[in-house]
């Protein structure tokens, strides 16, 4: 049985352990994040976040359920699912990730807040699934192309994933390219991460 979930301070860990005694609690949080009352959608997608973070094979049966929510006209039914599925991706043995890769990066177009998580989530992606660490780097290379309005922005978080795996990269020479160029953006974010990734990689 779950706790007053419309509470605006919950024990997110002591939620999550009653998860882990009784599965029938996860369905009950996925039902709250669907849920219209605002405290109670984010508290079940706080819980779930830190459930995908350190127990994700206990949220991984649920995949289709955050896949599902890629395509939702809601913002923060997107944002959720980007966040949850790539803390998955890890634990994705039956590669459901390379079935929805599409759909996922067609989230560029979407809002900044949407298209910020999936550069900044891209670089956990690439380190779990190697083999899609090309078609990822094209995405992230790609950015300009895309339909999205706050371009440099996002790709703070772009130059922030190429980090995380840059050292085993086979694109290294675009990627050092394309940071180089984040030196003259209209974003002092990305700017600044741009100035840190070329004194750390640039050789």
């Amino acid at each position: 049985m779950l706790p007053d979930l419309s509470k605006k301070s919950i024990d997110v860990e002591g939620v999550a352990k009653k998860v882990l005694k009784d599965e029938k609690v996860l369905s009950e949080l996925l039902e709250g994040i669907l849920c219209k009352k605002e405290t109670i959608r984010f508290n079940s997608y706080e819980v779930l976040l830190f459930l995908s973070e350190n127990h994700p094979k206990v949220v991984y049966p649920k995949w289709d359920f955050f896949a599902g929510l890629i395509d939702s006209d809601n913002t923060y039914l997107k944002f959720i699912a980007i966040n949850v599925i790539a803390n998955l991706v890890r634990v994705d043995t039956e590669n459901k990730f390379e079935k929805i890769f599409a759909r996922y990066y067609t989230l560029l177009n979407d809002s900044v807040v949407v298209a910020g998580h999936i550069t900044a989530n891209s670089g956990k992606i690439a380190k779990a699934k190697p083999k899609l660490q090309t078609k990822i780097t094209n995405k992230l290379l790609s950015i300009d192309k895309t339909n999205q309005k706050h371009k440099d922005l996002i790709k703070a978080g772009a130059v922030e994933s190429f980090g995380e795996y840059f050292e085993e990269a086979a694109d290294k020479k675009k990627i050092i390219e394309f940071v180089k160029a984040q030196l003259n953006c209209k974003s002092p974010k990305t700017k600044k991460i741009a100035k840190e990734f070329l004194k750390q990689y640039e050789r």
